[in-house]
């Protein structure tokens, strides 16, 4: 059989076109083009293929060897071969670039709101045959794609004699026609979309098709990829509920919420017509089972689901009747706490499983299904169980501090994997619970597609400097760094999130394999996700370990200034007076008063020029930390503060990696080394830090984005949403607009530049749009805030001219919900706080006990629980039927 692939793409000298074909799901091949103008490339395959043979392929461009462009590799093309038909098949091929609708060949539409199935090419033994594939994203469920043209066999334009096509790939449709039956070899044809109903017909919004056949002889099959069809179809536009999966609350959960919940969640957004249910992590983050593991983005595995959300009503039974008893006691106990009690749920949780391991972990391990889960989680579940085990007999899972087993070894993995083995036998309850929890969870995405909701999950920017991935490939972190995120509205000092920030040149060897790896887990779960912090993969800010606050953090990569950069701005470079603590009698007389002396005689020391330095053992802020750690009193925590203050106030840091290079310090204009400079150095200083924060550096983040998203982004067919706030430069949208990311838009958070609130109206499309998120204040706290804030709201976005009524009323925040669902993003997803708010009998009275975290407190107790239970929101007809109105009348 001879296969010749065909592709018109205008190249110049140097370049080539290359064909990478995988047959029936086998390693991918490549293939040289070859081209006599450059525009008209050409390839034959020949080979004996089965009569069942499926190609998926893709194009690339390469200049020396090196890939200099690439088609969008998401959905490849496809090709199959079948039963006897044809022995020379000719392909005409098109470029396929990231199409500007690709949300629409993600799983979220395909598999959630336009649910179609992809069956295979019915088998026509046709002489010869003319094959016709294109692409239709925009069909919906319940529609299919017919082809009608001019030609008998193709119904004369007759709707009722339409040939039905089959939808053989993800929005891609095919169809094979008897060529002999043609009378013509140049035809015109259009595309149908046809209800299944047969009642409705939508046109193709173009001119007429024109194919030229070439002359065929028997057994030939010539096949045509044609540009994507396009129909007068309006956008869809979807609204849903933002809630974290332990804030659940219903009737029969343990004090948490569980993957059971979720079920019943979904059947809640399904009910009132919402199409998104968006999760924050889900991934285990315990390290010493205290409160403290509460943080969902501080994961100790990317891969591991959390314990706590097993939902134990649908395992079975404890025999035992008296310790049956007591547990339900316990639930229903732990069910009526307003919050989460973290740690007595989850000691009861891990109690309750390991005696159902002791019940029924023998004949689960034994399963068929155990055996399948345990083959395909093999790479990640073993040293995530070791880490695990080790962790509980240890006390920490600080592996620093574990007498051995301080990295994870590979020589390990057979004792780990072998029945018969110890190692096994101590690891086995973790393969046993994360079994348990991967079945609940891929149980609960299914009836999420089944009820036509997305469920979109949350990828954190960091891992956990001491959880199982950086134990187990330690070569992908730098642990001399902590990510974190520069000064902002949430916090004066910067974010300081602990993690170790990512050592891409490493990760980048392997083209981001491990990302690749997270991605394509994550996506047996969810339909959609929110990248945290995309900024990180611009960027990230990176604080030094020796540092508590993110002041002293640096944008990492990022181009340093040499010393002579800087003079070339005008300034006086001064690396002593400029890198280190501006410590004089007047900043410590402003800082500390009357306590000025102390401060002198306990904690600093002599410098030069008049100034002083911190003494060597408080010359860091970890040292400091050290020193005032267990003390609560305000005056020793101000006391603390003051001297982290101190550490901080320099203009300028020094690249972590080139000691010649510097980046002036962030918000430096707020402190006294500032302050301290000539008016003239002042002027030098600010055009040299917005030149450096605003410009220096966009065409290499720009870069550095596109060496690492691309990857990711066609690793899954997930619909991809971003957070992008913050400190945002300017090369971050030309990135997502390139990939086709959705960004998110908040109202009070605008991106325009000297704008208070953002214009609603002037959201993309391809965005997502919310009130409030896990991070910040909700709606009605947002409004009591800030009374003047809320006033100018009230006054120029909601046109009211009286008085700003507080605190919120429903019917006012009912509004504002309304302009949201209004305004032209994609998505508009809102916290379940933020709906509850327009119905003053059902939201929880006190609004302050809404809140999910507080950013500025890096401590913070992440409890809040719905106040009500599912079974009730969902019997409260008012209320839904309120929401459903509502996304009616703004056709969501």
């Amino acid at each position: 059989m001879n296969i010749i692939y065909n592709i018109e793409y205008q190249t110049v000298f140097g370049e080539e076109l290359v064909l990478s074909i995988r047959e029936n799901n086998k390693e991918m091949t490549s293939y040289k083009m070859s081209t006599i103008d450059g525009l008209n490339w050409s390839y034959e395959l020949n080979g004996s293929f089965s009569k069942d043979t499926v190609f998926e392929y893709n194009y690339r461009i390469e200049r020396n060897g090196s890939v200099t462009r690439s088609e969008w590799k998401v959905v490849p093309h496809k090709l199959e071969i079948k039963g006897e038909i044809g022995t020379y098949y000719i392909v005409y091929d098109r470029w396929i670039d990231t199409p500007e609708d690709s949300y629409l060949y993600s799983s979220a539409f395909t598999d959630c709101i336009a649910r179609h199935s992809s069956i295979d090419v019915p088998y026509k033994p046709y002489t010869s045959t003319l094959r016709i594939k294109v692409r239709a994203p925009q069909l919906r469920g319940g529609q299919r794609l017919a082809l009608i043209g001019g030609e008998p066999v193709l119904g004369e334009w007759d709707v009722k004699n339409a040939l039905d096509m089959t939808e053989h790939s993800y929005n891609e449709w095919t169809v094979d026609i008897d060529a002999t039956k043609l009378i013509r070899r140049c035809i015109e044809l259009k595309f149908i979309i046809v209800n299944e109903d047969g009642q409705d017909v939508i046109w193709e919004d173009k001119l007429n098709r024109r194919i030229t056949i070439p002359e065929l002889r028997a057994g030939d099959v010539v096949v045509y990829e044609l540009d994507q069809a396009f129909f007068p179809i309006c956008n869809q536009k979807c609204a849903g509920t933002l809630v974290p999966v332990f804030s659940f609350r219903s009737e029969s959960s343990f004090g948490v919420g569980d993957f059971g919940d979720l079920k019943k969640m979904i059947d809640w957004a399904a009910s009132t017509g919402q199409r998104i249910l968006q999760v924050l992590p889900i991934n285990d983050t315990t390290t010493n089972h205290t409160w403290t593991d509460c943080y969902p983005y501080s994961c100790i595995s990317i891969f591991a689901l959390h314990p706590q959300y097993t939902d134990l009503t649908v395992l079975p039974a404890l025999k035992d009747e008296k310790t049956r008893n007591r547990f339900e006691a316990l639930r229903k106990e732990l069910n009526a706490l307003p919050q989460i009690d973290y740690e007595r749920v989850n000691n009861a949780k891990n109690e309750y499983l390991q005696l159902l391991y002791a019940q029924e972990g023998k004949a689960v391990l034994q399963s068929d299904a155990f055996k399948k889960f345990f083959e395909e989680a093999q790479q990640w579940l073993v040293p995530y169980a070791q880490y695990c085990s080790l962790r509980d007999k240890y006390g920490t899972g600080d592996y620093s501090q574990w007498p051995d087993h301080n990295v994870f070894n590979e020589e390990d993995r057979e004792a780990l994997t072998s029945p018969r083995k110890k190692a096994y036998r101590e690891a086995a309850y973790f393969y046993f619970i994360q079994f348990i929890l991967d079945a609940q969870m891929s149980d609960a995405h299914e009836y999420a597609r089944s009820k036509g909701v997305i469920l979109k999950g949350d990828i954190p920017i960091g891992v956990n400097r001491y959880g199982c991935d950086a134990w187990q490939e330690p070569r992908y972190f730098n642990m001399n760094g902590q990510a974190g995120a520069p000064p902002d509205d949430f916090s004066i000092n910067g974010q300081n999130w602990g993690f170790p920030t990512y050592n891409w040149d490493e990760m980048l060897k392997d083209d981001c394999a491990w990302w690749e790896r997270r991605f394509k887990n994550m996506a047996r779960f969810f339909d959609a996700y929110r990248i945290d912090h995309v900024l990180g993969f611009f960027r990230i800010w990176e604080i030094p370990i020796h540092s508590v606050h993110g002041l002293l953090g640096q944008f990492a990569p990022a181009l340093g200034m040499t010393r002579e950069e800087i003079e070339s701005y005008g300034l006086h470079f001064q690396e002593e007076l400029f890198t280190t603590p501006f410590i004089t009698d007047r900043v410590l007389d402003l800082m500390f008063g009357e306590r000025a002396a102390y401060i002198k005689e306990n904690y600093l020391e002599d410098g030069t020029d008049g100034r002083y330095r911190m003494k060597e053992e408080y010359n860091t802020q970890r040292k400091v930390e050290a020193a005032f750690a267990g003390k609560t009193d305000k005056e020793d925590i101000d006391l603390r503060d003051g001297l982290y203050a101190l550490i901080s106030d320099v203009l300028f840091v020094r690249d972590h990696k080139n000691p010649n290079k510097f980046h002036p310090r962030i918000c430096a204009q707020l402190d006294y080394i500032y302050e301290s400079l000539y008016d003239n150095d002042k002027y030098v200083f600010n055009k040299l830090y917005n030149d450096y924060f605003y410009r220096r550096n966009n065409q290499f983040w720009y870069r550095e984005a596109m060496k690492k998203l691309p990857r990711l982004s066609e690793a899954t067919r997930m619909l991809i949403c971003a957070e992008d706030l913050g400190m945002v430069p300017e090369c971050v949208p030309w990135v997502m607009n390139e990939l086709k990311i959705l960004s998110l838009e908040l109202q009070s958070m605008p991106k325009e530049y000297n704008v208070r609130f953002g214009i609603l109206a002037h959201n993309p499309y391809r965005s997502v749009c919310t009130i409030s998120s896990h991070d910040m204040p909700t709606l009605r706290q947002w409004w009591d805030e800030d009374n003047d804030r809320t006033q100018d709201y009230y006054a120029t976005m909601l046109h009211r001219g009286n008085a700003a009524p507080h605190p919120l009323p429903g019917w006012l925040a009912r509004e504002i919900i309304m302009r949201h669902l209004e305004c032209p993003s994609m998505l508009c997803v809102l916290s379940i706080q933020d709906w509850l708010a327009i119905d003053e009998n059902l939201r929880l009275p006190d609004q302050n006990a809404e809140r999910i975290n507080i950013p500025a407190n890096p401590k913070h107790y992440w409890r809040y629980r719905m106040h009500i239970n599912i079974e009730d929101l969902i019997s409260n007809e008012a209320f839904n039927n309120d929401i459903k109105m509502m996304l009616s009348q703004t056709e969501r």
